[in-house]
């Protein structure tokens, strides 16, 4: 199960970098992502008159926003060709698109920069505290964006070739190692969690699924859920068994895990009397009286993994 991360990193920086202009007032903005150590690619441009600057690679240290990176940190220019601070081996390409003004500042993911955002001006202002805490500010909004979609690709990584197929049953849930089982459970908590904070559809979907995939091998039944319907409901295969929607599963993957329903609630971004909602509606439709009753049953279901 591969993440299509190359196309989500573009959408993220593509927005990030609408929400730059607009929150900046700078008319220009552009940047991109590592794509080898020390070095990234300018790949996503708002407000240009050219592509000029479209595909440059910028080395580690090299001009405004290789020097942001190698110092993990924000810097500007007043006028970028006349500039002492910084080294010139994009002035064509900055003298070609017309701006002066510019400002860079790096994306830092654990401690990594993983690329940098630029806003500009095609005249020579000293740039302000606005336009900078406004970059900066986006920047950290592009960082949580990244963040989560490398704890989706760390979650997916660990559950997809820990679980066998679903109805495999060669594999039975009983043959996987206990305390291996508990960190497929441990994953299928978190990625139903992250889930719900993720914007890409696709990500989601394909985080959804992995889930879907986790509980059917708990049970051997290939009917378990493996995402969201047309209506918002965890589908089962048949119609067999009882139907829960995709919030009380989220809700029970988190009490399975322990959680009480205050940290359920801050988990998933909910009110607690919320929780209290969908647990109360899970435990009805499974026939439960009892959290553990609840998530035993949504085990034998093929609900839960």
């Amino acid at each position: 199960m591969q993440l299509a991360s190359g196309a989500n990193d573009s959408v993220d920086v593509r927005t990030a970098l609408s929400r730059l202009r607009r929150a900046s007032g700078l008319p220009v903005a552009f940047g991109g992502l590592l794509t080898s150590p020390g070095r990234f690619r300018i790949n996503e441009l708002s407000g240009t008159a050219t592509a000029v600057l479209s595909g440059l690679d910028i080395l580690q240290g090299n001009g405004l926003g290789g020097k942001a990176a190698s110092l993990a940190r924000p810097f500007a220019v007043t006028e970028y060709s006349a500039s002492s601070v910084i080294s010139h081996e994009y002035d064509a390409a900055v003298a070609a698109e017309g701006l002066r003004s510019v400002l860079a500042v790096p994306v830092v993911v654990r401690r990594r920069v993983r690329g940098v955002l630029y806003g500009a001006l095609r005249r020579p202002v000293r740039l302000g505290d606005r336009p900078l805490t406004a970059a900066m500010e986006v920047a950290r909004e592009l960082e949580q964006a990244l963040l989560l979609e490398d704890e989706a690709a760390r979650l997916l990584s660990v559950a997809h070739p820990s679980v066998p197929a679903a109805g495999d049953a060669s594999s039975p849930q009983a043959a996987v190692d206990p305390a291996r089982w508990e960190e497929v459970r441990e994953a299928h908590g978190a990625l139903r969690a992250l889930a719900q904070r993720v914007a890409d559809p696709s990500l989601r979907q394909e985080m959804l699924a992995a889930c879907g995939r986790l509980a059917a091998a708990s049970s051997g039944r290939p009917g378990a859920v493996g995402g969201e319907d047309g209506e918002g409901r965890a589908d089962r295969a048949g119609g067999r068994g009882p139907v829960l929607s995709p919030r009380e599963v989220d809700v029970l993957a988190c009490v399975a895990l322990g959680a009480t329903n205050a940290e359920v609630a801050e988990r998933l971004g909910l009110r607690p009397e919320t929780v209290k909602g969908y647990l109360r509606s899970a435990m009805r439709k499974l026939g439960a009286h009892t959290r553990l009753q609840a998530v035993i049953a949504a085990r034998r279901c093929g609900l839960l993994p």
